[in-house]
């Protein structure tokens, strides 16, 4: 329980400070840089009938109904909760702090805080495995029906948004969001690097422990590992036990703490790889 209340923090938190970046930051100077904020930033200019906020949260419930319509049972609740919360948020900071113009007059600063807010919400949501949905549905969709690269799909939809908003807002404003779409995805492909980053741990123990870590690695982590018992301390010639057994990042974390509090003089090397390719482990997207 405490885990689920320390999750649903983490997962708001990250997608009110998305929220806030937006909002205060993105459509009072009209930056596009993808997404659905991008587009949505678009048609709240161009359409006298709803707001930017009005098309975020219209865009996001449709995409939340495709969602449920071909992802099905597969789709995450985390995502259905960050992208209402978002969708609500953002029109609710309409009605609460109407914005007529930026909050300064300088526009560098302002990107900087939007890039800021968005690369700061996201990494706090990239801990918790979720996201704010919008075009993230999109590429679970694509990713179920089509054999496309992901990355080049979205980031050719992100970079016509950005396009459009040279006839949209001006030269001016197409610059800025130029700059933000590039800074923003730097931070993407580091965060695809990084959801690839795997763990590759080497434990060194008392044969004595050998089943109980066997045991934690294959029940409570679902995972399995390589196991010698011929190895021998060199210092004082006492039988090892070597485990060779690959993770994701959090499960180093768990099969670190539970080997230490098992065994006090075990060892653990824990090494990173960017991939690994076998069952168990998630292809490159």
């Amino acid at each position: 329980m405490k885990q689920h209340i320390k999750d649903f923090g983490l997962i708001t938190l990250g997608t009110l400070i998305v929220t806030v970046g937006v909002y205060f930051f993105k459509f009072p100077n009209n930056f596009c840089t993808g997404g659905v904020s991008g587009i949505s930033v678009i048609l709240g200019a161009v359409s006298p009938f709803l707001s930017a906020g009005g098309f975020v949260l219209l865009i996001n419930t449709v995409l939340l109904l495709a969602g449920f319509i071909f992802i099905g049972r597969d789709f995450g609740l985390k995502t259905v909760y960050c992208s209402t919360l978002m969708s609500v948020g953002i029109y609710a900071l309409e009605s609460l702090f109407p914005l007529n113009a930026p909050l300064t007059t300088q526009p560098i600063l302002e990107l900087m805080f939007a890039i800021l807010f968005s690369a700061l919400g996201a990494a706090v949501l990239f801990f918790s495995d979720a996201s704010t949905g919008g075009t993230d549905i999109i590429a679970m969709i694509i990713k179920k029906y089509a054999s496309i690269n992901i990355s080049k799909a979205l980031f050719l939809a992100d970079f016509i948004i950005v396009m459009l908003t040279a006839f949209v807002f001006g030269i001016e404003t197409w610059l800025f969001s130029l700059i933000g779409f590039a800074a923003k995805l730097l931070f993407v492909n580091n965060t695809l690097e990084s959801m690839n980053l795997s763990k590759y741990c080497t434990v060194i123990t008392s044969p004595e422990y050998e089943d109980q870590i066997c045991d934690f690695i294959t029940h409570t982590l679902k995972k399995t590992a390589t196991v010698s018992s011929a190895y021998t301390g060199a210092y004082n010639g006492d039988q090892k036990s070597v485990l060779l057994v690959a993770l994701t990042r959090k499960q180093a974390i768990h099969l670190k703490k539970f080997v230490k509090e098992l065994d006090e003089k075990s060892f653990i090397i824990i090494n990173n790889t960017s991939e690994i390719s076998g069952r168990g482990f998630h292809e490159m997207v």
